[in-house]
């Protein structure tokens, strides 16, 4: 028996921190022996019984984990690795890491990078991970520190925090968005040259407004998307990896057919392994680990279900490692 937080449905969703056997795990042929997890805006979302992102029942929630191999069938690990796994539906239709067992693919593990421990993998995490392919994608169009200014719109939560950090070691200038004035100086100890307030971003978009920004890495979606690619120089990149603020984009075609503007989906869940290899090389060699560590908090289980509503609200900075044996 281990401990683990299960989501259940009957005439509705309950969530409890609880104690099961390998019978509830999802099929595969990697066990892990799970050191931590992470708490995510998705994980937040399922926990709170939001609808969308758990699709089978009973569902253990946790897009991240890190632990060690204590069994395996697959040809890529033995018992004894270190190993570290992100998204592939972990959390949503196969049961995730916020447990301190775990039964996953083989071909979905990434081993522990050399240079970081287990807990600094999930400090990083998916939003770490999203933060550094929206790097890469970037780089990939071009975009250069001499570009110009980069916006990161959610700069205060796990995606933009980590962007930022890593943004600013690479030498961009990066104008960081938030809602909370109160996270100025914090975001610019991350390396943000201004903090723009979120109100900014909010109303309806122009289709062009004056040129600012030659790239963007937007977590929020919806007019703040809009605004931001409406605002975007000509050539310039933007990537969206996340819906804080909404589905929706209401936005036009003119900064795409008059400026040449493009707009970069980022996935995360599904990404090749080539390109999560390549974003977790990146990560060990352009992240400040001592400035992660600074935006890092460690809960323990017992702590998941208290905090989940908080994150939604945005009322949690930065990254949050769940130690799932506290």
């Amino acid at each position: 028996m281990f401990n683990a937080i299960v989501i259940t449905k009957h005439d509705e969703q309950l969530t409890e921190l609880t104690s099961i056997d390998k019978s509830t795990l999802s099929n595969g042929d990697v066990t892990v022996d799970v050191a931590y997890s992470t708490l995510n805006y998705k994980d937040a979302l399922a926990i709170c019984q939001k609808p969308g992102v758990v699709r089978q029942w009973p569902m253990i929630p946790g897009i991240d984990l890190a632990g060690t191999v204590i069994e395996s069938s697959s040809d890529r690990f033995a018992a004894g690795d270190k190993v570290l796994l992100n998204g592939y539906g972990v959390g949503e239709v196969h049961t995730g890491g916020l447990a301190q067992i775990a039964r996953v693919k083989g071909e979905w593990l990434v081993p522990l990078p050399k240079g970081i421990s287990l807990k600094q993998s999930m400090a990083i995490g998916t939003a770490g991970y999203t933060a550094m392919l929206s790097v890469l994608a970037l780089e990939q169009q071009g975009v250069t520190p001499s570009s110009g200014d980069i916006l990161v719109t959610g700069a205060a939560g796990g995606v933009g925090s980590i962007a930022t950090s890593l943004l600013s070691k690479l030498g961009y200038t990066v104008i960081a968005v938030s809602g909370r004035s109160e996270q100025t100086s914090y975001l610019k100890t991350l390396g943000a040259s201004e903090v723009l307030p979120r109100s900014d971003f909010e109303s309806s978009a122009k289709p062009l407004a004056k040129e600012r920004f030659a790239g963007v890495i937007d977590v929020a979606g919806s007019n703040i998307l809009a605004n931001a690619i409406s605002q975007t120089q000509y050539g310039g990149v933007v990537t969206a990896c996340g819906l804080a603020a909404g589905m929706d984009l209401p936005t036009s075609v003119a900064p795409f057919i008059l400026r040449g503007v493009k707009l970069i989906g980022i996935d995360s869940v599904m990404a090749p392994m080539q390109d999560r290899l390549a974003a977790w090389d990146r990560l060990t060699k352009d992240l400040d680990l001592s400035m992660l560590d600074s935006m890092t908090q460690t809960i323990g289980l017992n702590e998941v279900q208290e905090l989940a509503p908080q994150l939604l609200k945005g009322q949690v900075r930065g990254r949050t490692v769940v130690d799932v044996n506290d």
